[in-house]
């Protein structure tokens, strides 16, 4: 009966205290779910949308600026939903399972089919990092003269330093200092005349006959969904416990889902939200001067740049070649980084910019050398035109089967659990699909058509 007495309390009391406990993780969980989303939550989403406005798309951006003026600017608005959900699909996919996109494409996908595509992101990549840093070699060429391939060896070295050696919590930080350079372009609309009320008209949407629009529509669409931000930011996000030891990925811990589908999707919302409008910007700008003093063609950001000087003054000229150098640092870590988490994905390499090179050895080691292999380019006299033409080319290519393949594992429960895309996002995912699939193949007629 002693013993009896002594344990009787302790069965009552127990399940008393789990419940209690239990309630108390409950609230705590219920609370985290609930806090808001602060600046500081800011990351992966956010440095893939100022990445994508790199050399390559300001080139692009001016190029319509100068030939159509303000009747392309709907175009922006009219992306923005496209990119941002494909993005966000991405992003989720990566966090509720816990690996980037490549490893998610080599588990369910003959290994023949991820190799390629990894290959063709590799080969398009190196391209455009050659063709960045001529145009980041000749913009500073403009400020102080000197040699621009030595430029381009400087920023080469600095970029690899900072993306290999340095921590990521601190590297990270240093890519959302540089995004502050984005406001370059901003402040250069502002000191040119533009008719605003002209440039306001431009978002309506108007479509015009000619070959010349048509390639510029895929020049758009092909600089905002590039398949290299799919993988910089699904990298991101699938290494977020390395650098926070509380986040498990989703499949595993299903109570931290409210709040990180909500950070996801204000992430990324922001990130591509805040790219558009600097596109938006720079085409306004060239219509303002370009186009209305005659020049309809310009063949480089760095052309582009040059250009602006005896029209709109030096000190925008000046604003404009700097925001061109900010964003080649921006863009070349993402397109070099995006290389090593696919590449280390297909091939199940330990990967992570959160982890250290020792530990992660052929992660770092393809950064520098696609960084490096693009260098080479720049130094052997590359074609900046012709590089980006044949990178345009192969991601417009690459882009179509990534997104359907993408697509299709978002939907399957056997990897996304309960979580798996649906609604609005699932239809505006495939419509982004479709659209890249309209601009690859009017990029293959005019290949043909120019062959």
């Amino acid at each position: 009966m002693a013993k009896a007495s002594l344990l009787g309390p302790w069965r009552v009391s127990c399940p008393t205290f789990t419940l209690e406990l239990m309630s108390k993780e409950a609230k705590a969980r219920g609370a985290e779910s609930s806090r808001p989303i602060r600046l500081r939550d800011l990351g992966p989403g956010f440095l893939t949308g100022v990445a994508d406005d790199d050399p390559s798309n300001i080139a692009t951006y001016s190029q319509v600026g100068a030939r159509f003026g303000y009747q392309m600017i709907w175009t922006l608005w009219a992306f923005y939903p496209l990119v941002a959900v494909i993005q966000e699909i991405s992003a989720q996919v990566a966090r509720v399972t816990g690996r980037g996109l490549a490893e998610n494409l080599r588990a369910y996908y003959p290994r023949w089919l991820c190799h390629s595509l990894v290959g063709a992101l590799l080969v398009a990549n190196i391209l455009n990092i050659g063709a960045d840093l001529v145009a980041m070699g000749g913009a500073m060429r403009l400020l102080f003269g000197g040699d621009r391939l030595a430029y381009a060896t400087g920023f080469f070295v600095l970029i690899v330093v900072l993306e290999v050696f340095v921590r990521y919590q601190r590297y990270a930080r240093v890519l959302e200092v540089l995004s502050l350079a984005l406001l370059a372009y901003v402040a250069t609309a502002f000191s040119v005349h533009v008719d605003w009320h002209q440039a306001l008209l431009g978002l309506k949407p108007t479509l015009l006959p000619g070959h010349h629009f048509a390639m510029a529509l895929v020049a758009i669409a092909g600089t905002t969904i590039s398949p290299y931000l799919f993988f910089w930011q699904a990298g991101q996000e699938a290494e977020i416990e390395q650098r926070d030891p509380k986040q498990s990925p989703l499949l595993y811990a299903p109570n931290q889902a409210p709040r990180e589908f909500r950070r996801i999707r204000v992430d990324t919302y922001i990130g591509m939200g805040l790219s558009q409008v600097i596109a938006f910007f720079i085409t306004v700008t060239a219509a303002a001067t370009l186009r209305v003093h005659g020049v309809r063609h310009v063949a480089t950001a760095s052309e582009a740049a040059s250009a602006l000087a005896p029209l709109a003054g030096h000190w925008t000229f000046e604003v404009f070649t700097a925001g061109l150098v900010a964003t080649g640092l921006l863009a070349i870590p993402a397109m070099a980084g995006a290389c090593a988490y696919a590449l280390a994905g297909a091939f199940s390499w330990p990967q992570g910019l959160s982890a250290k090179a020792r530990d992660t050895p052929q992660f770092y080691l393809v950064i520098a050398l696609v960084g490096l292999a693009g260098l080479g380019l720049a130094l052997f006299g590359i074609n900046s035109m012709r590089a980006l033409y044949l990178s345009a080319v192969l991601n417009g290519l690459v882009a179509v089967p990534i997104l359907v393949f993408m697509m299709v594992l978002a939907r399957r429960r056997s990897l996304m659990g309960g979580f798996t895309v649906s609604g609005r996002s699932l239809v505006i995912g495939w419509l982004a699909t479709l659209v890249m699939m309209a601009a690859a193949l009017m990029l293959i007629g005019g290949w043909l058509i120019a062959v």
